[in-house]
C-alpha cells in the first residue's frame, strides 16, 4: 500500500515538526541497545521476507489485542465500546510501521515521526488523528510491555522461507532492538522533562 494512500500516515509530511531528540542521543540510545549497521542490514533482510506477510502479521497482533479487554480499552469509547472504524483506520499505519521498521534510515525525518508516534499515545495527540471519541491516552506501562509480544510474534513469520536459524536470530534480534528503540523514543512526550 502506497504511503499517501493510509490516513494519517505522516512519515515524509514536511510540515511534520522536528523532533526534539538529538542525533547524538539517538547515537546513544543505539550504541545502549548494541543496534548497529548489520542490525539494518539484518532489518531490510526481514523486510524481504515480510513484506508478503503483512496482513498475517497484522491479524496475530489485532487477535491479541482482540482477546484482551483491557487492550482494547484503547481502540473504544470511554464508555467502553469499541470503535470499529478506529481499529479499521489505525490497521495500515501498523503495516506501514512494519515497513518503516526494516526499510527507513534512522534519521532526521524518521526521528521526527517517532515523535509523532509517541505523541498519538498520550493526551497530546491520542484520537485527533481519526477524529474518535476514545480513552485520553495510552498507559506508557504498555508501550513498554508491547515489545514483548510484538517481538516474539515476528519469530514464526521470519521463519517462514526456510532460512537459516543463525539468520533467523539476526533478523529477530535486529527487530528486538528495533522495536525496543522505537519504543524508548515514544516514551519522551510522556515525561520530556526526566527522558
Amino acid at each position: 500500500m502506497s504511503a499517501s494512500a493510509v490516513a494519517g500516515y505522516r512519515f515524509d509530511d514536511a510540515d511534520l515538526p522536528a523532533s526534539p531528540v538529538t542525533q547524538e542521543e539517538l547515537d546513544h540510545l543505539r550504541t545502549t541497545l548494541l543496534f548497529s549497521e548489520a542490525d539494518e542490514r539484518a532489518l531490510r533482510r526481514a523486510w524481504e521476507i515480510l513484506r508478503d506477510q503483512v496482513e498475517q502479521i497484522l491479524d496475530v497482533w489485532y487477535g491479541f489485542v482482540g482477546s484482551h479487554p483491557h487492550l482494547v480499552a484503547y481502540f473504544s469509547t470511554p464508555e467502553g465500546e469499541p470503535i470499529a472504524g478506529y481499529l479499521a483506520a489505525v490497521r495500515p499505519r501498523f503495516g506501514k510501521w512494519i515497513e518503516d521498521t526494516c526499510t527507513r534510515a534512522y534519521d532526521e525525518t524518521w526521528l521526527a515521526y517517532q515523535e509523532e508516534i509517541g505523541l498519538r499515545h498520550t493526551p497530546a495527540r491520542k484520537n485527533r488523528t481519526d477524529g474518535v471519541r476514545s480513552v485520553s491516552h495510552i498507559p506508557l506501562r504498555y508501550l513498554i510491555a508491547f515489545i514483548h509480544p510484538i517481538t516474539a510474534t515476528i519469530r514464526p513469520f521470519l521463519a517462514a522461507q526456510g532460512h537459516s536459524q543463525e539468520e533467523i536470530e539476526a533478523m529477530h534480534q535486529a527487530w528486538f532492538k528495533a522495536v525496543t528503540l522505537q519504543v524508548a523514543l515514544w516514551t519522551r512526550p510522556y515525561g520530556p522533562a526526566t527522558w
